[in-house]
C-alpha cells in the first residue's frame, strides 16, 4: 500500500495566503488552496479528490508541486508542449519536395495546380507521411525545405500573338 501523501507543516504566513486564496476568483489558484489547506488538515489524497471532485494525480501533483516551489504553485505553467514531434522529417519532406515538380494529373486528381491540402493527400496516398497530415504540415514541412508556399493563380497565357482575339471570341 503507498504511504498517505501530506502536504509538510505550513508556515502562519502561508497559511494566511492559502486561506486569502480561497477568496480567489480565479479557480485555479482557489483549487490549489482548497487542495493545500486540505491536505494539511491530514485529508488524504483520495478524500480531498472526491470532496473537489478532481482526480487522484491532480492532488499529487500539487502536493509534490508545493514541495519544491512552495507558493509558486499559484502560478500557472505553459501548457505548450516541451517536444514537438515533427510528422514529416528530413527524408520525406525531400520526397515531397520532387512531387511538387510533377502534375496532379499525374495521380489521378481533376486539377493541374497543387493546393496545400491535395498535395497532403497524395502524400499520404503515395506513401510519404505513414498517416493523414493537414495542408498546414504540408506548409510547414515545405517551409523547413526554404520553399515559400504561395496560393495557386489561375493564369492563362499563350506565346500566340493571336491570343488575345482568340481568347476573348471563346469567352464572349
Amino acid at each position: 500500500m503507498r504511504p498517505a501523501l501530506y502536504v509538510r507543516p505550513l508556515t502562519e504566513a502561508e497559511r494566511t495566503s492559502l486561506e486569502a486564496g480561497l477568496r480567489s476568483r480565479d479557480a485555479f489558484v482557489l483549487r490549489r488552496c482548497q487542495i493545500l489547506l486540505a491536505s494539511a488538515r491530514r485529508e488524504r489524497v483520495p478524500q480531498i479528490a472526491g470532496a473537489l471532485g478532481c482526480d487522484e494525480q491532480t492532488v499529487r501533483n500539487v502536493l509534490h508541486a508545493f514541495a519544491t516551489k512552495g507558493l509558486g504553485v499559484w502560478a500557472r505553467q505553459s501548457t505548450r508542449p516541451r517536444t514537438l514531434h515533427r510528422a514529416i522529417e528530413a527524408p520525406e519532406a525531400e520526397q515531397l519536395k520532387s512531387l511538387l515538380h510533377q502534375r496532379p494529373r499525374r495521380f489521378g486528381k481533376p486539377t493541374s495546380l497543387w493546393t496545400l491540402d491535395l498535395l497532403a493527400e497524395v502524400s499520404f496516398a503515395e506513401g510519404i507521411t505513414p498517416y493523414p497530415v493537414t495542408g498546414e504540415t504540408i506548409r510547414m514541412s515545405l517551409k523547413r525545405l526554404g520553399i515559400r508556399w504561395q496560393r495557386a493563380k489561375h493564369w492563362i497565357t499563350s506565346p500566340d500573338p493571336e491570343y488575345a482575339r482568340k481568347k476573348e471570341a471563346v469567352t464572349a
